[in-house]
């Protein structure tokens, strides 16, 4: 089996790092399951587990670990082992906080050229989770799109693409259906030969069905969401690229609801670039926008330019990524990044 690694994205820049190393081969992560990656290289799909100097960089950040669309180098042993010598600089990277008191960095994916946050039409998007996704998207790197599926459902879903459209300034808003094929066509451009697109969202937005029909074939499973609220099932379970016939890659994420902020307050800016705008022409560089004069965030919110709920919201996660940034600062220098030192292991899921 053969596999052409520059339709998944390989160039020349990649190649520059393995020069020196004749000994390993270049491959990119398809999958992950406690510390074993699938791999695809030229002559075909491996497993291959961590290999030292990968272990001992997350030992140090916990980030530093293979995830799906890394670009790996995977060294093979003569009794017929593979393991990932080092993991490939990072182009983009998506990363959220995890859950709990020690919360970290997650690697959601990697190497994404543009990251679509899917919502679906029905019952309604959420508003506010897109708005969180967004911060984190304009973080990671990559481009940020918004797709509207399950477009069939709804009697006008332009008009909802426009709407959301004002709150995602710069984002394009998609509305697709992949049961009836409309809307697809403007979407293929971000998986053609050499790009990665990545699927964020929450269960039953029909992300997985939206690979299937980007894919041209059956490649993740599928559920119907319930017909009471709307509300999906966990179909994926796991993060996983799938590789588009013709070139180009699809990132599947298992469903969630929220994405934890680790530290983006440059993508915070950029998904509330209206606010940011507004609050440049306040009479004081530092306006807290509370009662000061000649406030510009206070007038719009007065005239309703500025929706009291984008306000609230912009407020809240601006609280979050502060929160974070201080209880990063203050840990010991082995544990900023995700290290530990000694104690218990952590055991590490994809």
């Amino acid at each position: 089996m053969t596999i052409d690694l520059t339709a998944l994205g390989w160039d020349a820049g990649w190649a520059a790092h393995v020069r020196r190393r004749s000994d390993h081969r270049p491959g990119r992560v398809t999958r992950v399951d406690r510390g074993v990656c699938t791999v695809l290289r030229a002559d075909g799909p491996v497993r291959a587990s961590l290999g030292g100097g990968v272990l001992a960089a997350a030992a140090r950040d916990l980030t530093a670990l293979p995830s799906v669309g890394d670009w790996v180098l995977v060294g093979s042993w003569p009794d017929g082992r593979a393991t990932i010598e080092s993991v490939l600089p990072r182009r983009t990277a998506l990363i959220r906080r995890t859950a709990g008191k020690d919360a970290v960095g997650q690697v959601l994916a990697a190497n994404l050229d543009s990251v679509a946050i899917v919502e679906a039409v029905h019952p309604e998007p959420d508003v506010a989770r897109i708005e969180r996704a967004l911060s984190l998207v304009h973080s990671s790197g990559a481009r940020a799109l918004i797709v509207l599926t399950k477009a069939d459902l709804a009697p006008h879903p332009e008009a909802i693409a426009r709407q959301l459209a004002a709150v995602a300034p710069g984002v394009p808003v998609l509305p697709v259906s992949a049961e009836r094929g409309t809307g697809l066509d403007v979407l293929r451009p971000e998986v053609a030969p050499g790009r990665t697109l990545g699927l964020l969202g929450p269960s039953g937005a029909g992300k997985s069905t939206l690979v299937n029909a980007l894919a041209g074939a059956v490649v993740m499973p599928t559920q119907a969401v319930r017909r009471v609220d709307g509300k999906g099932r966990h179909t994926t379970t796991w993060r996983s690229l799938v590789a588009v016939p013709g070139g180009g890659a699809v990132v599947d994420t298992p469903g969630v609801r929220a994405v934890g902020l680790l530290d983006g307050v440059t993508g915070l800016d950029r998904a509330f670039a209206d606010i940011v705008e507004l609050a440049a022409g306040c009479r004081y560089a530092d306006c807290g926008h509370d009662g000061e004069p000649a406030c510009a965030v206070r007038a719009a919110l007065e005239t309703g330019e500025l929706p009291v709920r984008r306000w609230e919201n912009w407020r809240r996660l601006q609280r979050e990524v502060a929160f974070e940034t201080r209880r990063r600062e203050a840990r010991p220098t082995g544990e900023r990044r995700g290290g530990r030192r000694g104690g218990r292991r952590r055991e590490v899921r994809p």
